[in-house]
């Protein structure tokens, strides 16, 4: 009985009313009169403290002020880190042709053959020898279905290869897909979103939709690295929050070629993604449309 009249106790306390007065320290006037508890004291506090865990955590998921934070790695970091790779694999040939010349002098000294053929790096090794590839009796059965419906054709210039005098179409075009992912987000021109995005991983190449030029590649608050290229028949493919580009404004890049490194630079990144546009004619129009992305 002692205990749980303790108990008792303990909880009434934690509810009992108390006033909280601030009066003039002059004229002893009341400016202010609260009613408390210590229960609502309690739950206030409480209350205060969650919301300044998940404004935290937000601040540090959502804003810049994470690259200041030990752990997270900054766009500098990454480009140095890609620049590192690069040196490293570059040396690491060098390192073997430097071995293989020291091996050709030690078999010339004993009468050995020399070797002539370059030291492979792993990434030679891993590809497959496609000389030895048989073509099946269903694509040969393709092929021939293609070239009879082709056969009767009034235009005789090759799609995307029109003469000057003629005019473009963007079904002419053979889009090659920038990136293997997931699509997250889908065009909405309502909610001025031109372009798709496309999930993927860290260090995911980014590849040139169609053969073109450069016009533009440089870094936005917003959008972090931005690449845009100018194809033929008043077409351009703009591709977004880019970690690294891997090519400037005024080259050339064929359809397929690497140009940047997916990543999530900019502040509207919500992680490892690209945002990928197509304009035609000034317009922006629907990917989905022209590209099958997964």
């Amino acid at each position: 009985m002692a205990k749980v009249r303790k108990k008792e106790r303990w909880f009434n306390k934690l509810r009992n009313k108390y006033r909280l007065v601030i009066l003039n320290d002059e004229t002893f006037e009341e400016r202010f009169t609260f009613r408390l508890t210590r229960m609502n004291v309690l739950v206030f506090f409480l209350s205060l403290a969650v919301i300044f865990i998940i404004l935290t955590f937000f601040i540090i998921a959502y804003t810049p002020l994470r690259e200041y934070i030990p752990g997270y790695p900054t766009i500098d970091q990454k480009k140095e880190l890609y620049r590192l790779n690069l040196e490293a694999d570059s040396m690491l040939n060098a390192i073997r042709q430097k071995d293989q010349y020291l091996q050709n002098i030690k078999n010339i000294i004993e009468d050995n053959e020399v070797i002539h053929q370059q030291p492979q790096t792993p990434a030679t090794i891993d590809k497959p020898d496609t000389t030895a590839m048989v073509r099946s009796a269903e694509d040969s059965l393709l092929r021939a279905e293609f070239e009879n419906a082709e056969m009767y054709n009034l235009y005789f210039t090759e799609p995307g290869l029109k003469t000057e005098s003629s005019r473009y179409s963007i079904r002419d075009f053979h889009f090659f897909r920038p990136l293997n992912g997931i699509i997250t987000a889908r065009f909405n021109s309502a909610e001025k979103h031109f372009g798709t995005d496309i999930a993927t991983v860290y260090n995911e190449a980014v590849k040139s939709t169609l053969e073109g030029t450069v016009m533009y590649a440089d870094w936005t608050l917003e959008t972090g690295h931005v690449i845009a290229i100018q194809h033929k028949g008043s077409l351009v493919s703009v591709y977004k929050h880019c970690s690294v580009l891997l090519k400037k404004e005024g080259d050339h890049t064929l359809a397929g070629e690497a140009i940047a490194i997916a990543g999530e630079s900019g502040e509207f990144a919500t992680g490892p993604h690209l945002h990928f546009e197509l304009w035609y004619d000034g317009s922006p129009i629907d990917p989905e449309e022209y590209i099958i992305f997964n």
